[in-house]
């Protein structure tokens, strides 16, 4: 009898394992099934000359940015072959009406930092995939480049120097797409003469939030035009863009100096941003406590007096760094060394750490990419990018780097401190950035790369909590600081963000996306909202 009742435990376990794992394997094609099911058959037999992928490494790729913080897994990702695809999409989840809760995110190269390209449960459109029509180029007195949204900028630059031209505005990093800059601003060293790359930009073609396809310019559909340009992705989907262009130099004379004295540093770099004929490009950036950095400071640059070069010490001072370009060509060689040694006199930096060298145009605007080379090889570029970049008033930056660089951040992270001044008359006051009231303002960006298994300056956490003690620095001060590449979860915090900007904001959404479609990624108007 104890035999045969432990042989009918023994079965009665077996068959409950066997239960169970029916049951379970059952849960699991049901959840499968209703996920397939919540896809609207319609969107699975659109008719695109592209396609619509809902492949499981798809889904996963367009989940992920170079933020590497936020992860939203979209329901199906668009590689078009051509902007009526895009149109047709989401004309398509525009036909489905305010029921639906599909929402589409246009994603270019995935270098957003807070998961402004994702679409939880919607559909990614990934824009390099258009590569009709190609890239064309025209000279002559007034050159423009014609281009794909979905382009990146070290290719139009490898392509229009076949003409001798070349875009006058830039950001640090070329691998970038074109819909995803002109949509921020695209901010550089070049900003203080040409403005950002918005303040470049002659012609767009737009698909809207209602499937539409526009072209615009400030003549034709004006307000279209500006509002897309700074406009977050919340207006339309850049699908070309008409960029100017200038004769383009082939070399560069590259220096970097250092100061001990913020104020001195910051007077230079503002004397520099007005005089036209001194340099071509000009940015700083803050070595805080960290003597090594130096040797990386100096890497590829030949000092002036190698002697008195090899004395300074840093004593573990917070040091700014003033860094210049100036353009040339080959032929122009020994009057531009004049020149530089003629504006370099009127300059307050330490005199033994001057820093310069002659590299090819190319290799400087695309000097970030080598760094990028570096890391993916040590596998530190894929890891959390807890970035904090701002605005800051001109009248307010020595209050600013009094407390945040003397009481905040005490340690320079795995990542640059930039700072430099920009002049706002560059700026077009109808587009939909918001800047600081000033005509002058500084751009300071904190751009960390949080090594995951760090517990020190180099730690996520540690960032994070860092970039909030700044944030909150600036409300508490009432700096009138603006983020740029904004992040906010509320829209209460979006309200404030764009301040008197806000309604006419609202207003442009109403318009071209009065379903709120587009863009979801932001967190500036939840699709449950109707704007209509």
């Amino acid at each position: 009898m104890r035999y045969l009742s432990l042989s009918l435990t023994r079965e009665y376990n077996i068959m409950f394992i066997r239960g169970f794992m029916i049951l379970f394997l059952s849960c699991i094609t049901i959840r499968l099934n209703f996920s397939i099911s919540t896809i609207p058959s319609s969107l699975k037999t659109l008719p695109l000359e592209g396609h619509l992928s809902f492949a499981e490494a798809d889904l996963k790729h367009a989940a992920r940015d170079f933020g590497n913080r936020y992860q939203s897994h979209p329901m199906a990702v668009l590689h078009p072959k051509s902007v009526s695809d895009i149109a047709a999409t989401i004309k398509h989840v525009w036909n489905l009406g305010p029921s639906s809760h599909l929402t589409i995110a246009a994603r270019g190269h995935g270098h957003s930092l807070h998961g402004q390209a994702q679409a939880h449960g919607g559909v990614v459109i990934n824009m390099e995939s258009i590569k009709v029509p190609q890239m064309q180029v025209y000279s002559g007195e007034f050159p423009y480049v014609d281009v794909s949204g979905g382009e990146l900028w070290v290719n139009i630059l490898h392509e229009t120097l076949r003409f001798g031209l070349a875009p006058r505005s830039w950001t640090d990093y070329l691998h970038l797409t074109v819909g995803g800059t002109l949509s921020n601003a695209g901010v550089s060293g070049q900003a203080f003469r040409h403005g950002p790359q918005i303040s470049n930009v002659q012609k767009l073609e737009v698909v809207t939030g209602t499937g539409e396809v526009v072209n615009c310019s400030d003549e034709k559909n004006g307000e279209l035009f500006y509002s897309v340009l700074g406009g977050l992705g919340q207006f339309g989907i850049i699908t070309r863009a008409r960029i100017f262009l200038e004769p383009a130099p082939t070399m560069v004379k590259w220096i970097r100096v250092l100061y001990a004295d913020f104020t001195a540093f910051t007077r230079d770099q503002e004397q520099l941003i007005f005089s036209q004929k001194a340099f071509d490009y000009i940015e700083g950036f803050v070595i805080i406590n960290r003597t090594g950095l130096l040797n990386n400071w100096r890497l590829s640059f030949n000092p002036q007096d190698p002697v008195e070069a090899s004395k300074f010490k840093s004593d573990g001072r917070t040091l700014f760094c003033l860094e210049l370009a100036k353009y040339f060509n080959q032929e122009e060689s020994f009057a531009v060394n004049q020149e530089v040694e003629k504006h370099l006199t009127h300059l307050n930096y330490i005199p033994s750490t001057l820093f310069q060298t002659e590299v090819t145009y190319v290799d400087f605007l695309d000097r970030v990419h080598i760094t990028e080379v570096k890391l993916r090889s040590k596998g530190l570029w894929d890891i959390p990018h807890p970035w904090l970049n701002l605005f800051i008033p001109q009248s307010k930056i020595q209050k600013f780097a009094k407390e945040v660089f003397g009481n905040i951040v005490r340690e320079t992270s795995n990542g640059p401190v930039l700072i430099y001044p920009v002049n706002k008359s560059k700026w077009d006051n109808r587009t939909s950035v918001v800047t600081p009231e000033e005509d002058i303002f500084y751009l300071v960006a904190f751009l960390a790369s949080a090594i995951p298994s760090s517990n020190g300056p180099d730690g996520l956490e540690h960032i994070l909590s860092q970039n909030k003690r700044i944030l909150e620095y600036c409300e508490r001060a009432q700096l009138g600081v603006k983020q740029y590449l904004a992040h906010y979860t509320t829209q209460e915090q979006w309200r404030v963000h764009f301040g008197p900007q806000w309604e006419i904001f609202q207003q442009r959404k109403s318009v071209y996306d009065p379903l709120a479609i587009l863009a979801p990624g932001q967190g500036i108007f939840p699709k449950s909202i109707t704007l209509a």
